[in-house]
Parts: structure tokens; C-alpha cells; sequence
């Protein structure tokens, strides 16, 4: 929710900024003349001032979207061994999951994707099956051997893993030759 509003004000943002910069070009070309009397000048005054307030606010939270780190965001799965350290990127996690999920008897397209958290992996898979098979043993099945495959490969505990199945795959539709 935090990201669509910050993309919202980043557009009202974006918005008054170009449409302040397009005033300026033209008041400063004299393409719009500009005649003030004392009542519209102290208007214009407090209206200036409290666009100035909104877009300075504005800039102070763009600045700190910036420069902020993402503390829950994990690029990388770290372990440690009497050895020394181990990264494995969740990238290096996600297409062993693929690699592993495409052997699957039945399955034809599939994506997957990987979050760390506290209690290990979770891994989430999209697929796309023949229909020709029972959808709850094939995924029960994919997910026992994405499950076993990595842990054993990575040693790193999978706390869960998710199956989507997304649809059937629609068999080509042959027009018959007649003559």
C-alpha cells in the first residue's frame, strides 16, 4: 500500500513540477502578461508559499526513498561454515527450482520465485500443466521434490512450497483438409 502511494505523490509530484516550469518559461518570455494589485499579490504570495511548503515536504520524502536500504528486501541467502561464508543469490535458488520443477511429468511452463524468511525459504511456483494428469499429485509431487532438491543442494531449510497452477494447456486446433 506504502508503494502506491508513493507513486501517486510522486506523480502529483512529477505533475507540479512540470506544470510550475511551464508558468515560469512563460511568464519569464512574457507570453502571459502579469498585472498585480495589492490583493492578488498577497494571494498569490500564500499560494506560493504553500505549493513551496508541499513540494518541499514532497522532495524530503522522494530524498529519503533514495537513500534508504531495504531491510527486508534479501538479494542473497547467507550461511556460515567452520570455513568461512557462503552467498547463494535467491536468483541461483529460483532456476534450480525451475530446473527442478520442469522435470515434472505433465508441467509445460512454469516460473518461480523465492523469498528468505525466518524460518528459511518459501518458495512460490506458477505452472502451467497438460491437464492430463491429477493436479494434486502433480504438484504434491513437484512440491516434495523442489522441497528435497533444495535442501539438499543448498542446505539451506525450505519452510514451504507454494503451487499455482495458472491453467491447462490448450491443445493446438487442426482445421480438417477438405477437397
Amino acid at each position: 500500500m506504502a508503494k502506491i502511494i508513493d507513486r501517486l505523490l510522486l506523480f502529483i509530484y512529477s505533475l507540479s513540477i512540470g506544470i510550475l516550469s511551464v508558468l515560469a518559461i512563460l511568464l519569464l518570455s512574457g507570453k502571459v502578461p502579469v498585472e498585480l494589485n495589492d490583493r492578488n499579490e498577497q494571494n498569490l504570495y500564500i499560494t506560493i508559499v504553500i505549493v513551496a511548503v508541499i513540494l518541499f515536504l514532497l522532495s524530503i520524502r522522494f530524498f529519503y526513498l533514495s537513500v534508504r536500504s531495504e531491510r527486508g528486501h534479501h538479494h542473497s541467502v547467507h550461511q556460515r561454515t567452520e570455513f568461512g561464508d557462503i552467498q547463494i543469490s535467491l536468483e541461483t535458488v529460483e532456476n534450480m527450482c525451475l530446473k527442478v520443477a520442469e522435470r515434472s511429468r505433465g508441467v509445460r511452463d512454469v516460473k518461480t520465485r523465492v523469498r528468505v524468511i525466518e524460518s528459511g525459504l518459501e518458495i512460490m511456483i506458477r505452472a502451467i500443466v497438460d491437464g492430463e494428469s491429477s493436479i494434486p499429485e502433480l504438484t504434491e509431487n513437484m512440491q516434495k521434490s523442489v522441497h528435497d532438491q533444495v535442501e539438499e543442494i543448498t542446505g539451506i531449510p525450505v519452510s514451504s512450497v507454494s503451487v499455482f497452477i495458472a491453467n491447462i494447456v490448450q491443445s493446438p486446433a487442426f482445421k480438417s483438409r477438405v477437397e
